[in-house]
């Protein structure tokens, strides 16, 4: 089984639609583009178009390479005090000489839609209500889609990032899987990989993993999204891996368009809790 992201995307943003339209007002989604990075700017534009599919307002803010530390904090500072923004983006990776931890740490936690910040993460790994990181809550939706049964089953998740291995190991875990983190430090990779009832993959490494190192009948979700000469390719041998698992994510086309789709959802979902909290 192909688990098309782009189909489940569609689905998704239709539901976000309906819902948008039935707010007091549109939500509002700042983006912060530092840089003139060809991948950022595709991402961007990515979300911009999101938002125009759904009828959530998107305002961009674009500041040069050259912008400090300082700038950026001051452009945020404002954003959080704006009372019409309702979800705030800061497009990574940042300029070297910009602290991307202080930068997410600056954003109000009310309004990081990308659930970066250290207090959505918090409540995310304490089991209480948040706003969960959009390429891992893209994943659970994705396995909820073809009714993957949780309970009991081993995950193995290749990667340790803060933006998808962690939190996705946590969601798992609240899902009642059994759940074992690799990184590139870890010895025999092969030998965890192969015990995996499900194998999500974020290492940014092209077709890391092979079929030899795949389990017979596993679900394998590939997060990776690796530029090469061939074109985009996944950290995922698809073309070997897709003959022995169950069901599986393609590159591009799979995890990407969900993730888009979830930030959407995470803006609706701020836009929401801050008209209640606002007694609208």
């Amino acid at each position: 089984m192909i688990i098309n992201g782009k189909e489940l995307a569609k689905e998704a943003e239709a539901s976000i639609a309906s819902l948008v339209s039935a707010m007091p007002r549109p939500p509002r989604l700042d983006v912060i583009l530092v840089g003139s990075n060809p991948a950022s700017s595709i991402y961007v534009r990515m979300k911009e178009k999101a938002c125009k599919r759904v009828g959530i307002r998107s305002v961009k803010h674009t500041l040069p390479e050259s912008a400090t530390e300082v700038e950026l904090l001051t452009l945020i500072s404002s954003l959080n005090s704006d009372s019409s923004v309702d979800g705030i983006l800061v497009q990574l990776p940042l300029p070297k000489h910009i602290s991307e931890s202080t930068i997410i740490s600056a954003i109000s936690p009310e309004k990081d839609v990308d659930g970066f910040h250290p207090t959505n993460m918090g409540l995310l790994f304490s089991g209480s209500p948040s706003i969960a990181p959009c390429t891992p809550k893209g994943v659970i939706s994705m396995l909820d889609s073809i009714g993957f049964s949780y309970d009991g089953k081993k995950a193995v998740v290749v990667g340790r990032s803060n933006i998808v291995g962690k939190p996705m190991a946590v969601l798992l875990l609240q899902r009642n899987c059994t759940v074992t983190i690799c990184h590139s430090h870890t010895r025999g990779l092969a030998s965890e990989t192969r015990q995996a009832d499900l194998l999500v993959v974020a290492a940014g490494q092209p077709k890391l993993i092979t079929a030899g190192m795949v389990k017979q009948g596993a679900v394998v979700i590939d997060v990776g999204v690796n530029r090469t000469a061939d074109g985009l390719v996944g950290d995922v041998d698809f073309d070997a891996v897709s003959k022995k698992a169950s069901a599986i994510t393609p590159v591009p086309g799979g995890v990407g368009p969900m993730t888009v789709a979830m930030l959407m959802g995470n803006t609706l979902e701020a836009a929401k809790r801050r008209v209640k909290d606002a007694g609208i």
